[in-house]
């Protein structure tokens, strides 16, 4: 009997080791949640918001206040994206370690080049950014350089640790260059085609790939579709055939839905970011995903 209390008593401690040794890791966006575990198994990871969601109007709910009240580190997007929610989070959370300024306090936008910058917020919508369109997660080139962002923060507050995140990071560059190689090859088949979108949930990818944005069925960034502003794009949307009109799914897609039937033209419903719960549950499969479905459209 003592033999096996002092087994127990050893199990039980070796649990309490690995207990305090995994990194509480909270994202504010369902694609740094994916991107933080394949860069640290270990860790236990968990995302503010998810694909059906838009993550400019988030709610600050007890149980995400008690998710950043215990993390070790938060990685978020940045340029203004969670600007409407993440403050208050945090001063509800009270985490020193998460606060802008500390090192657990990820933004990821000032690691890389945002596309659509410009100086002053020119009317009243949590959908314009100056610091650039927040959307980033959709160029595989731009999350190949954030990996190693992460990577680094990451060996910043687990040092014991460093050496298993660099070769979990050499690793993982490793199959994502190979996947872009892929990506590449069917983007080419994309390139010049012209796409009608609802906002810019889509502009970074449709940048890599080279396809033209011809239309949007927002009448400013942030603002609902209208039935006047749907009814001016029917003619040029007939005469450019674009490959498809492009929503999210989290947007009311009816306007898309109605130009779609004016004009012919396919209107595709697509993730803007990776599905946790689903079978879109990483970065690679959500490439593989929407630039399939690009490709039938065009």
């Amino acid at each position: 009997m003592p033999h096996i209390v002092s087994k127990l008593l050893v199990l039980s401690l070796f649990a309490v080791v690995n207990t305090a040794q995994a990194l509480t890791i909270f994202t504010c966006e369902p694609e740094w949640a994916a991107l933080s575990q394949s860069l640290a198994p270990e860790a236990k990871v968990f995302s503010a918001t998810h694909v059906y969601q838009d993550p400019h109007y988030i709610e600050a709910r007890p149980s995400l206040i008690s998710k950043l009240a215990k993390a070790d580190i938060a990685i978020c997007s940045g340029a203004g994206l969670e600007s409407g929610w993440l403050p208050a989070l945090q001063k509800r959370a009270s985490n020193r370690q998460v606060t802008d300024g500390a090192d657990g306090m990820l933004y990821l936008a000032p690691f890389i080049e945002t596309i659509g910058q410009h100086e002053t917020k020119f009317f009243s919508t949590e959908h314009v950014h100056p610091e650039g369109n927040p959307h980033f997660h959709l160029d595989p080139e731009r999350v190949s350089i954030l990996a190693e962002v992460i990577t680094q923060r990451l060996q910043l507050i687990d040092p014991d640790s460093q050496e298993q995140y660099q070769q979990t990071l050499i690793q993982w560059k490793k199959n994502w260059q190979n996947s872009i190689q892929s990506w590449q090859q069917q983007a080419s088949q994309l390139k010049g085609q012209p796409v009608v979108v609802q906002h810019t949930s889509f502009d970074y990818l449709i940048d890599w790939v080279g396809m033209e944005v011809i239309a949007d069925l927002e009448p400013a960034p942030g603002v609902p579709p209208t039935m006047a502003h749907a009814q001016s794009l029917v003619e040029d949307t007939r005469k450019s055939q674009p490959a498809a009109i492009l929503t999210n799914w989290y947007q009311n897609d009816r306007a898309a839905d109605w130009l779609s039937g004016k004009t012919g033209v396919q209107h595709l419903n697509l993730p803007a970011t990776v599905d946790l719960k689903g079978e879109i549950n990483n970065l690679e499969r959500l490439f593989d995903h929407l630039l399939s479905q690009l490709q039938v459209a065009k």
